[in-house]
């Protein structure tokens, strides 16, 4: 089989990374053929790839089977929409685009042969993989409760300061929620399903010199009128990492490090019928259930989406599934502008207007000097 020919529109961090991906052999049958940034770099030559000072000219070169686009979110529809309406297949950074309304945009204009993927690579994270599997399989019962708090995001004012862009409704629109918390508010929903109403409440700018969201605490609840808590900061050190996920018959629990499982006989709505001791609980076993294997996250993502225009493999992340978790941080911001209580779904349209209230008067930051220590591997959590 030749080798996908992949073009990268984008040559900052995360842009080189997924190139370093390609050409260190963590993908498989792929040759970045083209990049385009919009200045000239050395990376091209490096890796003997044609090199575009315009995104256009890349996806008109004839040059690429595919694009994966690595820019700054205020270019998400744009570029995205040339790329779906030139018919070529699309893998997108995430988030899908400042808004649920972008992001149906996207994907109105996918064609019916053409593969559009999004990089929500926490999904195959081994953890959350082996979470998804023990809740799909009924072993937790139904779901009663949900709490994460994610507060070892720390950002450093400088790590604003070296972007134009970023922080800023105009090139984000958002923060913490839509760049951070975007991949933790995806597990949430792929492992409990949506929320039918969230009550949001952000500090925007409280830690930080910037516009948006660097705090935020969301109240969930369910269709099956089980509740959530979501909290999430850039502000704070040295952080916490705790999910916690309840059913009736048990619960699982990750600490950042170990996940747990705890298993209750008999279930605690059965136990709670049956049961004459005043003061009881159910019987309850505990594991350890951590798994050992490490992945690369990124790479199982860009192979899989190469595989998916091949072979037709499932996508890990159809760019359809980043309408939900962008749906979720749309609604904890609308909810934390007007203090009322947001149902879902989303109206898009109403979202976008209070958005694009914002938008009007946001601008990009003058991009600072200062020459900061960048280590990419420490920007995971």
């Amino acid at each position: 089989m030749s080798d996908f020919r992949l073009g990268v529109v984008g040559l900052g961090n995360i842009g080189q990374q997924h190139i370093k991906h390609v050409t260190s052999g963590y993908v498989k049958n792929c040759t970045v053929t083209a990049v385009a940034s919009r200045t000239l770099s050395d990376v091209a030559q490096g890796i003997g790839a044609e090199h575009f000072t315009c995104y256009k000219a890349l996806v008109d070169s004839g040059l690429c089977d595919g694009v994966l686009i690595a820019t700054p979110t205020m270019n998400h529809l744009k570029m995205g929409l040339y790329v779906l309406n030139k018919g070529m297949h699309l893998l997108m950074e995430k988030p899908i685009g400042l808004s649920v309304s972008e992001g149906h945009q996207l994907l109105a204009a996918v064609g019916p042969k053409q593969i559009f993927g999004l990089m929500l690579n926490q999904r195959v994270s081994p953890v959350f993989a082996k979470m998804k599997s023990i809740i799909d399989t009924g072993m937790l019962g139904e779901l009663q409760r949900t709490n994460w708090t994610m507060t070892n995001w720390f950002r450093p004012e400088v790590y604003f300061q070296v972007s134009d862009w970023r922080a800023t409704w105009h090139g984000e629109g958002g923060g913490l929620l839509v760049n951070q918390c975007i991949h933790n508010i995806d597990i949430l929903q792929w492992l409990c399903g949506m929320p039918v109403s969230i009550q949001g409440f952000c500090g925007f700018g409280k830690y930080h010199n910037i516009e948006v969201e660097d705090e935020a605490t969301a109240y969930f609840e369910y269709p099956n009128g089980a509740t959530g808590v979501f909290i999430g900061s850039t502000g704070e050190s040295p952080g916490v990492n705790r999910l916690d996920i309840v059913g009736d018959k048990g619960m699982l629990s990750f600490d950042g490090e170990r996940l747990t499982l705890t298993l209750n006989t008999p279930s605690t709505s059965v136990y709670n019928r049956e049961t004459n001791d005043m003061f009881g609980q159910p019987e309850k076993s505990v594991q350890d259930i951590t798994p050992t294997e490490d992945v690369n996250q990124h790479a199982v993502v860009i192979n899989n989406f190469i595989e998916a225009t091949v072979n037709l493999q499932p996508l890990i992340a159809p760019a359809e599934e980043g309408i939900k978790s962008l749906s979720i941080a749309n609604a904890i911001l609308w909810s934390a502008w007007t203090k009322q209580e947001i149902a879902l779904p989303l109206d898009s349209d109403g979202y976008q207007q209070a958005l694009n209230e914002k938008l009007a008067h946001s601008r990009l930051r003058t991009k600072s000097n200062v020459k900061a220590n960048i280590d990419m591997g420490a920007s995971y959590r």
